[in-house]
């Protein structure tokens, strides 16, 4: 069962940092694929990073390669996004996703998650 909650949005200056945390409070996330999305309005959700089950690869997108780190708490029942130098071009409502025994693949889109979170939102502003 899936009961996903995002925490950790808010309003950070540019070059700041936030970490946001999915977490899950039914089963356990460890046997779930779970993704961080992000949607600005009047644009495609977009995929921004992508834990796999079982920690078996991640995936980041290019626009925060470097920037951005995907990580699990296994202690909470969450995965971590850290997300470091923040531009005004990562403002956007992030949400997580969760889909159970799924490889995060270059090809990995939401449309591939089944589970899904309400979303926080994150401005990067001066």
């Amino acid at each position: 069962q899936l009961q996903l909650t995002e925490f950790g949005g808010g309003l950070v200056q540019p070059g700041g940092s936030l970490s946001l945390s999915c977490v899950n409070s039914g089963n356990d996330l460890k046997r779930y694929a779970v993704g961080w999305f992000r949607q600005v309005p009047g644009k495609e959700r977009e995929t921004v990073s992508c834990i796999s089950t079982d920690n078996l690869g991640t995936l980041y997108a290019d626009s925060v390669k470097g920037r951005f780190t995907i990580a699990r708490d296994s202690a909470k029942n969450a995965v971590i996004l850290q997300m470091n130098n923040l531009t005004p071009e990562d403002s956007a409502t992030y949400y997580c996703a969760a889909e159970l025994n799924l490889f995060c693949g270059d090809s990995i889109t939401p449309n591939y998650f089944s589970g899904w979170g309400l979303g926080t939102q994150v401005i990067v502003s001066s």
